[in-house]
């Protein structure tokens, strides 16, 4: 008989460990944001165990449904931590005066060795809005004054202080105790990372959340915030696998699903983010969340090629969105989307919409955007506009700027402008030897006799820059060739015998199939060296 009782014994143990480790497991899920796995192993426990019961009916706060956490609280009324949960509750429902009134009975239960009543009602203000956090700040400091190494009160008493203006320092020097204390903890390895990061000290944030995920690699959170951080520092491959990472251990919320794809987007996946795009946007979901869905929808369909698709949901997206929350780069890829359908009416009303959505002082990367796209579709003319656009408001930009500007107004075949470009490009940047080619080029415009010593001089000067090894490079072939063949008519009208020969034979060397070579021929030119 005795040996059966220690085996029933020995069976109750193994059970009562197997509920603690199994109520671990469940906390640990809340606190790692995995609110539906959290859930699912609390509902086991919580009919016989008030802190399950209470993590279950914070699982139900944190989705926003009020009522069911509310009757789950009630189910302990006497236990402090599901009194605690009536309070956030009340604060939740935006009943601030209920909340702080639950919040300080349940203080006032607090003895002398029995902290918990204080971190409770503390812990009610801090994770919700509406309650005086400086009283939590006391209640924290009030626990801590009877024990000042417990790990509950200090990450509550840093959270709270975390939210308020000035608060990082103090919220800092909480999560180092505990760091202190156990140096493993990746919760709070996380929320360094997180006031880092809030600091805008990004290098310091990657470590700690590197910190994170190593003191637990199942931890899903320092995976979000390292693809949040990379993301903020334009790193978007870098993010990219680590949103992919915390996909994989989350739950799966659809804000992570529509971080993802966000970060797909950006990581120029494009197919992949439609994919999972219109995935999303078949679903049931929130009206704010729809709009943000359809405009990653659109923006990537455009980017993938669908642009009958892009411009349908992307239509919707501009009726939805509320003008603050548009950007300017929003109106320019739009912008772009028009110019792919051959509507250039629309592509220039949206590209004037960036613009003017623009509130930065320097618009040069908005305006070659702009300008690139009408290039791209061989809109020469409007493509010139916007590069000179992009010159007149920032004359210090990039050499290519200049380059496309005075080209663009070539092929538009407005000489006069395209002049006037190239003696600017001549001027800014003396350097580069296209300058000179593009200015001779359109010297040389109205100067059918080849006459005109100022284009002569400019493709001197071209030559002279490219150097004797880049003369005879195959891609240089085109422009040699018609610098030789401007100075080879104009040494040749002016009788120029010596000069001639000079530059039939440097011509030859370049493009022996060149026009100018078969009519000088033609006309009797004098003989080349052999």
């Amino acid at each position: 008989m005795k040996k059966l009782i220690m085996i029933a014994a020995g069976i109750a143990l193994s059970f009562t460990t197997m509920a603690q480790a199994t109520l671990d497991e469940g906390v640990k899920m809340y606190q790692y944001k995995k609110y539906q796995s959290a859930q699912k192993v609390l509902s086991q426990l919580a009919a016989k165990d008030p802190i399950a019961n209470y993590y279950l009916g914070l699982c139900y706060l944190e989705s926003n449904n009020l009522k069911q956490a509310s009757e789950q609280f009630e189910k302990y009324p006497e236990d402090p931590a599901n009194i605690s949960g009536t309070a956030r509750v009340a604060f939740a429902s935006k009943d601030a005066t209920k909340g702080i009134t639950i919040a300080k009975a349940l203080a006032a239960k607090a003895k002398k060795k029995d902290i918990g009543p204080l971190v409770y009602a503390a812990e009610s203000i801090t994770y919700t809005d509406g309650g005086d956090n400086q009283q939590a700040i006391q209640w924290y400091k009030d626990a801590l004054t009877k024990n000042p190494n417990d790990i509950e009160a200090h990450l509550g008493m840093g959270d709270t202080y975390r939210k308020m203006t000035g608060g990082g320092g103090e919220a800092m020097n909480n999560y180092e105790f505990i760091i202190e204390k156990a140096n493993k903890n990746s919760l709070v390895l996380s929320r360094i990372g997180d006031l880092w990061y809030d600091a805008r000290n990004y290098a310091s944030a990657l470590e700690f959340y590197g910190k994170a995920k190593d003191a637990d690699n199942t931890n899903p959170l320092p995976y979000k915030s390292l693809a949040l951080a990379y993301q903020r520092t334009a790193k978007y491959d870098i993010a990219l696998q680590n949103i992919k990472k915390y996909i994989e251990l989350s739950d799966n919320e659809l804000s992570d699903k529509i971080n993802y794809a966000e970060i797909l987007y950006l990581a120029k996946s494009y197919c992949d983010a439609a994919k999972l795009a219109e995935e999303l946007n078949n679903q049931t979901v929130p009206a704010d969340k729809k709009v943000t869905i359809l405009g990653i929808l659109g923006f990537s369909q455009a980017e993938c090629g669908d642009s009958i698709n892009a411009q349908k949901n992307l239509s919707q997206y501009f009726k939805l969105r509320e003008a603050k929350y548009i950007t300017p780069y929003a109106y320019i890829d739009y912008g772009k989307l028009w110019l792919r359908l051959n509507n250039l009416d629309s592509a220039s009303f949206y590209y004037q919409k960036g613009i003017n959505a623009d509130t930065a002082k320097n618009k040069t990367e908005i305006y070659r955007q702009i300008a690139d796209a009408f290039r791209l579709k061989k809109d020469y003319c409007k493509a010139a506009d916007w590069y000179d656009n992009l010159i007149k408001s920032n004359p210090a930009t990039q050499p290519t700027d200049y380059f496309w500007t005075v080209v663009m107004y070539y092929y538009c075949k407005d000489f006069t402008k395209g002049l006037d470009a190239a003696n600017r490009f001549k001027t800014t940047h003396a350097d580069q030897p296209s300058a000179y080619y593009w200015h001779g080029k359109l010297v040389a415009v109205n100067d059918p006799e080849a006459a005109d010593s100022n284009a002569l001089n400019s493709f001197n000067k071209y030559l002279e820059l490219l150097g004797p090894a880049a003369i005879k490079e195959p891609k240089k072939k085109s422009e040699v060739s018609a610098a030789y063949s401007y100075i080879l008519l104009y040494y040749y009208n002016k009788k120029d015998k010596e000069q001639t020969k000079v530059y039939t034979d440097k011509l030859k060397e370049v493009d022996p199939a060149a026009e100018i070579l078969k009519q000088l021929e033609a006309a009797g030119a004098p003989p080349t060296r052999k």
